[in-house]
């Protein structure tokens, strides 16, 4: 959301909540991205939607990734791989010996 001081004061209007997750109608009646970009009226940005629609991808990962239910294991390390292949990602090791008892790759976030 870091992204979201620099696009103006229709931006600045949003609650907090609004500003970070999902898909959110801004008060100008543009789609909210997942990095909170949304223009203001006088923003010459706003040009290259002339006759066209904004396209905001409704999918924002870290909303996916909220839906995976967590994996119990015995173990006290894991690895991740991203799910292998050529859509994966380098395999990372997760050590589960921390008072938590929990891990997340810094990757995929799974």
């Amino acid at each position: 959301c870091r992204q979201l001081g620099r696009s103006g004061a229709a931006a600045l209007s949003l609650p907090w909540s609004a500003r970070c997750f999902g898909v959110r109608i801004a008060p100008t009646g543009e789609k909210v991205t997942h990095t909170g970009q949304v223009y203001d009226e006088k923003d010459y940005r706003k040009i290259r939607f002339i006759g066209r629609q904004k396209e905001v991808n409704e999918n924002f990962a870290i909303d996916l990734i909220a839906e995976q239910p967590v994996s119990e294991v015995e173990s006290r390390i894991v690895s991740c791989d991203g799910g292998g292949g050529a859509l994966g990602h380098p395999k990372v090791y997760i050590n589960l010996d921390k008072e938590t008892k929990t891990g997340t790759c810094g990757y995929c976030g799974l």
